[in-house]
């Protein structure tokens, strides 16, 4: 009899032992800390109300776009003289009181971002203040007719309202208030286009280019939360609607590797004009946009404008109607888009309104796309194609290939192009490197330069 009590309760101690290493797990992960729980309610809270902002910011600009569509079609010529006033207008008052709103936003993101990041206050950064900036004038942007996307100052903007609720954080809490800004970043671009993978991916390899573990679930929860809130109020769309591509064999080696190497030549002239303007144009142009940046706003509205009267209409908004309906074979002779939107959206960005270059690059990729399928014949699929020229010029302008072949990966209905895609994406990459180096931490390292000068 004493035996079998012995036995039983060794095997009643036996079996409580893994209770006691889960408790010990319990207490070490601090999932009875009041304060633990408290912080991860602000966390969560901050990563709500940035897909929320987002998720606003993404229907004003539709809205937008939309009235300015409905004036130019109506009154061709309202656009030679809204889009230089408005221009000079929204240059003036961002110069004034509200700098670090300017251009995207990304390359403010980056800056803030970095530890070393002294001689600018992050505040100058991110701020509610310039999220509300944004918003407000990347909208009024886009209504004037600009041809710029809201995804990049998304960045800013989920970064902005992150970092903001760093301050009902309690004290020593794990989250360092730089982790809400590469979570805030992350949101934004998953929140923006509903790709949730692309906004993990973008954390890695463009804001932080880093990934602590201790980011991990910060990163994860804001993605999350932000993108229920995105489906939520518009669904589980995709950013161009689901791109059927069909079946892909060998015959996509020869268009991978041809459109790798266009759309990585014009990507990296685009974005070495970028940033060369940001670093301060030479010259008399130079002298020019220095002495006068209001008048220099207003000459870059103006050439946006002219550009939309001879295109019907093509050089403005963010390209996503124009793209989409290129996409689904109901626009025809197109040849003259991609230039057309190329240069729209290069005179956009040097008049320092706010406003990024995502969108309009997947467009003017699509439009290099449509103006290359005659070179393949009836061989490849149109919207293969598309793809790929998508892919290729994102990756050549941002140099971040994993981020732009995941954004169009996550658009078409085809996992056969996933190698594709990967391919072209590389291509362009190297490609751009000849000419340009990486975009965003190119106009990051100018903004600390010349933190005041948009």
């Amino acid at each position: 009899m004493a035996l079998i009590y012995g036995g039983l309760m060794n095997l009643l101690f036996a079996s409580m032992q893994p209770l006691r290493e889960i408790w010990a797990a319990v207490r070490i992960n601090k999932f009875t800390d009041v304060d633990a729980w408290k912080g991860r309610i602000v966390v969560w809270a901050a990563a709500t109300l940035a897909g929320l902002a987002i998720v606003l910011f993404a229907k004003a600009t539709e809205l937008a776009i939309a009235m300015f569509f409905i004036v130019q079609q109506k009154w061709w010529w309202v656009p030679l003289i809204l889009t230089p006033m408005a221009g000079m207008l929204i240059a003036w008052v961002t110069r004034k009181w509200f700098v670090g709103s300017e251009g995207s936003g990304i390359p403010q993101t980056i800056v803030a971002l970095r530890e070393e990041t002294n001689t600018v206050p992050i505040e100058r950064l991110v701020s509610i203040k310039l999220a509300i900036a944004k918003i407000m004038f990347g909208v009024s942007a886009l209504a004037a007719g600009f041809s710029a996307g809201r995804e990049g100052p998304s960045v800013q903007v989920g970064a902005s309202i992150m970092f903001a609720f760093r301050r009902f954080l309690p004290p020593g809490f794990s989250v360092h208030p730089r982790h809400l800004i590469l979570a805030g970043g992350a949101a934004g671009i998953s929140a923006a286009f509903n790709t949730p993978l692309a906004g993990i991916v973008f954390a890695i390899e463009e804001l932080g280019r880093r990934f602590e573990q201790k980011t991990n679930g910060v990163v994860i929860a804001a993605i999350v939360l932000s993108g229920l809130v995105s489906i939520s109020i518009q669904g589980n769309y995709t950013y161009f609607g689901s791109l059927a591509v069909g079946s892909v064999d060998k015959s996509i080696v020869m268009p991978v590797i041809i459109c790798g190497f266009i759309c990585g030549i014009l990507g990296g002239i685009f974005s070495r004009t970028l940033i060369q303007s940001a670093r301060g144009t030479k010259g008399r142009v130079g002298r020019i946009k220095t002495l006068h940046p209001i008048g220099w706003a207003g000459f870059c509205g103006l050439m946006v404008a002219m550009l939309g009267v001879v295109s019907n209409g093509a050089a403005h908004g963010s390209g996503y109607t124009f793209t989409h309906d290129m996409l689904n074979g109901t626009i025809t002779e197109t040849w003259q888009y991609a230039p057309v939107k190329y240069l729209a959206t290069i005179f956009t960005y040097l008049s320092g309104v706010p406003g990024g270059i995502f969108a309009p690059s997947l467009s003017i990729g699509a439009g290099i796309g449509n103006d290359l399928l005659p070179l393949f014949g009836q061989h490849t699929a149109a919207t293969a194609i598309y793809a790929l020229c998508m892919a290729g010029f994102l990756a050549a302008v941002t140099q971040a290939p994993i981020t732009s072949f995941i954004i169009v990966m996550e658009m078409i209905d085809g996992h056969e192009m996933v190698i594709s895609l990967m391919a072209v994406a590389l291509i362009s990459t190297m490609l751009a490197r000849l000419f340009s180096p990486p975009l965003y931490l190119a106009l990051a390292e100018s903004r600390l330069e010349k933190p005041v000068v948009p």
